[in-house]
């Protein structure tokens, strides 16, 4: 979950929802306000309406009855009584007064006074916004009828509604969820064109050669993809021409070094002749690992599937039959897909700098979730920790290796992870508490499905 929340799905997630939920308030909270706008125009109607049927019904009722037909009918929101009050404070005409007066004709007198109903100010029952104020009429008035009686009249609110008889706030789950849905899928949808092109570089990484993304989707992501596609040419492109250029080179020097072998052949000082021999010798060494280079930047051949088991017991029994002290523990028990020649040029260079540095390899493999991981321990000096990053350079080797009887050429690890990242693997290499070194490869497990 906390994954999903960091990454760019998630952020686009809760930038819709909160931006939909937002909308949709709004949108409700002035629906609400025109829905309450249109009640109050509706109930000033239909109390002006109410107000000049009683006022002239009372009008035409005997003095003496008159008292009695107000008790009856003054009910709901409009309510007419005798007035005792006759010197209250008038105040100004109000728009509902002048539209009774107007209904009624001169024959009644209509005044506003200063005796606002209680009710006008009580708070009702609101809606998910809260309770509220009655904003329509809501007032009193003298109505002087035609025999000279001063009447009351209010204007009251309109009566609250019945409690519900469940909880108001449910129905907005289902909006909730459908808005939650919605939001994730709009996220989805538009991240989906991301995922590609971030598992398209990661394949990339792994193999210059995977097949080039296909041209879909929006004029955006069409023109992404073809960007990507003709940068993944052009990098192709610079890994060939430069491999083939390394390559050429170090297979036309075999040449010419076989010439000056065979001519130093011919030297009558035998020191000398011993020492520029194994000067051509390292020449030579370096000349092979350098077309070894070039070999593992190139990935080309077909895969295979392979048994990692069987590959690692024929590499330590090969060591071990020329001479090394190499031990093999654990099993993997799982398949890979790889290059058998380039896998087991990488596993042979860490056996070969394990025993060269260290005098014996201590391989072991085990099983881990979707991978197997290797690891080569030696019993050698180690390698100072500031240098664990740079000995995977070029032609990089460590001062207490450049001699010509421990030193190397410094590409076989080069070569190891070269040959490693082409096949998705890992390569790290740690120095170990009790001495020596360890060479850890991280090999993903092949599946039928991929």
């Amino acid at each position: 979950m906390k994954a999903f929340w960091n990454s760019m799905t998630g952020r686009v997630f809760v930038v819709l929802m909160l931006g939909i939920i937002a909308s949709w308030a709004l949108t409700q909270w002035l629906a609400v306000n025109e829905r309450q706008r249109t009640i109050e125009r509706y109930r000033d109607f239909h109390a002006l309406e109410r107000s000049e049927q009683i006022i002239t019904t009372a009008d035409v009722v005997r003095p003496e009855s008159r008292r009695q037909y107000l008790r009856v009918a003054s009910k709901g929101s409009v309510r007419l009584e005798l007035s005792d009050e006759t010197r209250a404070t008038p105040l100004p005409a109000t728009e509902f007064s002048t539209a009774l007066a107007a209904r009624l004709g001169r024959e009644y007198t209509v005044t506003p006074v200063a005796d606002r109903p209680q009710e006008c100010d009580l708070p009702r029952p609101g809606s998910i916004f809260g309770p509220s104020i009655w904003r329509g009429t809501c007032e009193s008035m003298n109505v002087l009828m035609t025999d000279g009686q001063m009447l009351k009249l209010s204007i009251l609110p309109p009566r609250a509604p019945p409690p519900a008889g469940h909880n108001e706030y449910l129905v907005f789950v289902p909006a909730l969820l459908c808005i939650a849905i919605l939001a994730y899928f709009v996220a989805r949808m538009a991240m989906r064109p991301l995922k590609q092109l971030a598992q398209a570089a990661k394949d990339l990484g792994n193999d210059i050669n995977h097949a080039p993304l296909e041209l879909k989707g929006t004029s955006e992501i069409r023109q992404a993809s073809a960007a990507f596609n003709a940068m993944q040419a052009r990098i192709r492109q610079h890994i060939a021409q430069r491999t083939e250029m390394l390559a050429a080179i170090t297979h036309d020097l075999q040449t010419p070094l076989t010439r000056i072998r065979l001519r130093l052949e011919k030297v009558n000082d035998e020191d000398l002749q011993q020492k520029l021999l194994g000067d051509l010798s390292a020449m030579q060494q370096m000349v092979r690992e350098g077309l070894d280079l070039a070999r593992s930047m190139d990935a080309t051949g077909a895969m295979q599937k392979l048994d990692l088991d069987s590959l690692l017991d024929s590499v330590c029994s090969d060591a071990a039959d020329a001479g090394q002290e190499v031990e093999l523990q654990g099993r993997a028990a799982m398949a890979l897909m790889g290059r058998p020649m380039d896998i087991r040029r990488c596993l042979v260079n860490l056996i070969d700098n394990a025993v060269k540095y260290g005098h014996r390899a201590q391989v072991t493999v085990e099983r881990m979730a979707g991978a197997a991981r290797i690891r080569i321990r030696d019993n050698g000096p180690g390698i100072p920790a500031d240098q664990l990053a740079r000995v995977f350079e070029p032609f990089y080797r460590l001062e207490s290796s450049r001699s010509r009887e421990s030193g190397g050429t410094g590409l076989g690890l080069t070569i190891a992870r070269n040959i490693a990242e082409q096949h998705g693997a890992t390569l790290s290499l740690a120095n170990q508490e009790g001495g020596g070194l360890e060479a850890t490869l991280l090999v993903p497990e092949y599946y039928a499905g991929k």
